[in-house]
């Protein structure tokens, strides 16, 4: 059950938008990176960080837990010093607000040999379950008790595992790599997650001092009992927040530039933006967008899967977007299939869409109207502003926390592209 909180977006839809986005550093990436300064000594600074609320959750977390935090907002950047890890026990009030602290397991259990952390929290669409990240802890020699909604584990002498995981994972694969990171012995981890950011995490690694290969989906990891973090890192683009802002711009008509240039980490999701007729061009400097307000789009049929397939963290923004295509759509969601409740608000603008078996089905195209709205989550919280930027009429949208958590400066970056948004209070 929802609590309207106090903020909330008003926009106006209707507008085209036309400008330049300068892209945010990955969430998705730092928040792992963050963790896995729990196994390294030393001091690292992190560049090109988005200040967005989970971003600031883990950076609580981690100061909570004894490391160092300096956050330079000018330059947007964090610097972390491990001086030695003070508490095993990560609290529920950090650890409801995001699913990602679950990361800090692992690291924990390696350096002090135990750790007590509550169930995370997150986004609310449906079940995403931690038994992947706990059978691989097992398997490494983690004793763990789960009782009354804290996980207790403990292990005197951890080893390398050969496991394959049951389903592709960003959170498990990433979660068992930063555990393994400390354990001398070779672990196998196969059916891994290939997403960006976890690849990176694993670049980190290695300039940690980790020898880490992966061969397909397949990742052997042979870990170094004393890591030292390298002087700096730099992150890579969000391309979830990029592909969100070519959405919004497919939706309303008009042009769009995104620095840096984040193709080729969105080349699926390019493909089939392209299929509807929007106009997408590599400027190698930067990517640029064009679709005519007038123009209609096509239909689509897509199906969400594990990179470099079509993200499901952008499934919620192109079902909002097809509600405008000239036909039948349907978009099946293969990676969280309950991720479908935020259709009730699009419903409720006027758009047609059934769903079934982790599909839906999209009737277009649709006249959307303005409504208040509920931002379930922060991909949800994304779709619902699709809509509404394309709406006629005013939609009020709350509980936008969840989109703070995931986007930087989002009504700054709208005002600037033309698009009529306010953050209001009442």
């Amino acid at each position: 059950m929802f609590t309207l909180s106090r903020e909330y977006f008003l926009i106006e839809g209707g507008y085209p938008l036309k400008g330049i986005v300068h892209l945010q550093g990955a969430k998705n990436a730092a928040l792992p990176l963050f963790a896995a300064t729990i196994l390294c000594e030393g001091r690292v600074t992190f560049r090109n960080i988005p200040l967005v609320n989970d971003i600031i959750t883990m950076l609580s977390l981690l100061e909570y837990l004894g490391l160092e935090v300096n956050i330079d907002r000018k330059n947007k950047s964090v610097t972390i010093e491990n001086r030695g890890i003070k508490s095993y026990s990560a609290p529920l009030s950090y650890i409801r607000k995001m699913r990602a602290s679950i990361y800090v397991l692992g690291p924990l259990i390696t350096v002090l040999g135990k750790a007590k952390i509550a169930i995370p929290g997150g986004c609310a669409f449906g079940p995403r379950p931690i038994n992947f990240h706990l059978k691989g802890l097992k398997k490494m020699g983690v004793k763990i008790n789960i009782n009354g909604g804290f996980i207790n584990a403990e292990a005197k002498d951890l080893k390398g595992i050969h496991i394959k995981l049951p389903k592709i994972s960003v959170g498990a694969t990433a979660h068992l790599a930063m555990t393994a990171a400390k354990i001398e012995d070779e672990s196998v981890i196969e059916n891994i997650s290939l997403e960006p950011e976890v690849m990176l995490l694993f670049e980190f690694l290695k300039k940690c001092g980790v020898s880490i290969k992966v061969d397909k989906r397949k990742l052997y990891i042979r870990g170094k009992k004393n890591l030292k973090s390298p002087n700096l890192f730099d992150n890579i683009p969000d391309r979830i927040e990029a592909g969100t802002y070519m959405l919004f711009v497919s939706g309303t008509g008009g042009e769009l530039i995104l620095k840096p240039n984040p193709i080729k980490y969105l080349e699926k999701f390019t493909k089939v933006l392209r299929k509807t007729g929007v106009y997408v061009e590599d400027k190698k400097e930067y990517l640029y967008l064009k679709k005519e307000k007038e123009e209609d789009l096509e239909p689509l049929n897509v199906t969400t899967s594990p990179y470099p397939g079509y993200p499901t963290d952008l499934q919620p923004q192109l079902v909002a977007l097809l509600t405008q295509a000239k036909g039948k759509s349907s978009v099946r969601e293969r990676v969280y299939p309950e991720r479908f409740g935020y259709v009730g608000e699009l419903v409720k603008m006027g758009a047609d869409i059934e769903v079934s078996n982790g599909v839906a089905k999209i009737k277009g195209k649709s006249e959307l109207k303005g409504a208040p709205l509920i931002a379930s989550d922060i991909r949800a919280g994304a779709s619902i502003i699709l809509a509404s930027l394309i709406a006629r009429g005013k939609s009020k949208i709350y509980e936008i926390e969840h989109i703070k958590r995931g986007y930087e400066k989002i009504v700054y970056k709208l005002r600037k592209l033309g698009a009529k948004i306010e953050i209001k209070r009442g």
